[in-house]
């Protein structure tokens, strides 16, 4: 068998994020409030955990849609300059390409204004699967914001990664309540890692504890179960091991791109062959050097960076009692 091409494949939403750095407070009705910097960068979770896996020296190709504008010109030069194929990236005829305001207010959490734009058509036909099969890792993030990707196509993309000894992984966002594990029930059986947050994981299991999440999703199938809790950490479960990490502690800038910075810290120790508590270690690093800079991926650590900031600063990451 060739040796694959990539390390990782990335699949999912694609945005153009304009940051506004952190403000004491919203404007008021026809107030112009002045901030210290106005950052354009590109984001979404498969280009933040894609420049992420990058920055770790991994190399990786990223599959998406994007308008036929300005902002598809800054997303395809901003990826490549920072080591990210994006050769694979299909261009809409009619809608414009994503794109997000983040507002952050000290003390307060984020406001959001987003446009999903081209990200809505992404579809199967998008992803070659000569492509998935010449990668080591599969990814897909923004699940099932894209409705154009049903759960049938995903399931079988996965199978058929699998089926040429790809690792599947997969985050999540826009979870509806109403759907719950509906969405989740044919995909969950071919997923080698599942990467939700806790409020995503009460949303699909309806479950508040997020051990619970985590073990309902390993019954449906899933290898590796990963529940972020934001700044309380995460929990992890296997068929075999149930882990608790806590969050490391850093300065918070601005938190925007730390699941995906998570993620991508879980890739490479897959990647690695890592045991699962040494990849909660480095992920957890990772996440949190995202949170110390303006943007989802500025602050992100190197490979360097993140195995001496683990080294210096030991993770406990521990087995929960009862469980």
């Amino acid at each position: 068998m060739a040796e694959p091409t990539y390390d990782v494949l990335c699949v999912g939403i694609l945005v153009a994020d304009v940051f506004a750095s952190p403000m004491p407070r919203l404007p008021a009705a026809g107030e112009l409030l002045a901030v210290d910097e106005l950052l354009l960068q590109t984001g979404g979770c498969a280009a933040n955990t894609a420049v992420d896996l990058a920055k770790l020296g991994r190399k990786v190709v990223v599959v998406g849609r994007v308008g036929n504008d300005v902002f598809a010109e800054f997303i395809r030069a901003d990826l490549a300059g920072k080591g990210v194929d994006v050769s694979p990236l299909r261009v809409s005829r009619t809608a414009p390409t994503s794109r997000t305001v983040i507002l952050p207010v000290i003390g307060e959490d984020r406001r959001y204004i987003h446009s999903v734009g081209a990200n809505a058509e992404l579809s199967p036909e998008d992803v070659d699967p000569a492509q998935v099969a010449n990668a080591r890792v599969l990814y897909v993030g923004g699940y099932p914001l894209f409705p154009g990707f049903g759960q049938d196509a995903l399931a079988e993309l996965f199978r058929h990664a699998r089926e040429h000894s790809v690792k599947t992984v997969l985050d999540v966002a826009g979870v509806r309540a109403d759907r719950g594990m509906g969405d989740f029930a044919q995909v969950l059986p071919h997923t080698d890692v599942f990467l939700p947050n806790d409020d995503e994981g009460y949303l699909i299991t309806g479950e508040q504890d997020p051990l619970r999440q985590a073990r309902a999703f390993v019954e449906q199938g899933v290898g590796v179960a990963v529940v972020t809790l934001g700044e309380r950490g995460a929990v992890a479960r296997t068929s075999r091991e149930c882990l608790r990490a806590p969050a490391y502690r850093v300065e918070v800038v601005e938190p925007s791109g730390a699941g995906d910075a998570f993620d991508a810290g879980i890739i490479h120790g897959l990647l690695e062959g890592w045991d699962l508590r040494r990849m909660l270690a480095f992920a957890s690093a990772m996440g949190a050097s995202a949170c110390t800079k303006l943007g989802c991926t500025a602050g992100v650590f190197t490979r360097e960076e993140a195995l001496r900031f683990v080294e210096q600063h030991p993770l406990e990451v521990s087995s929960p009692d009862g469980v």
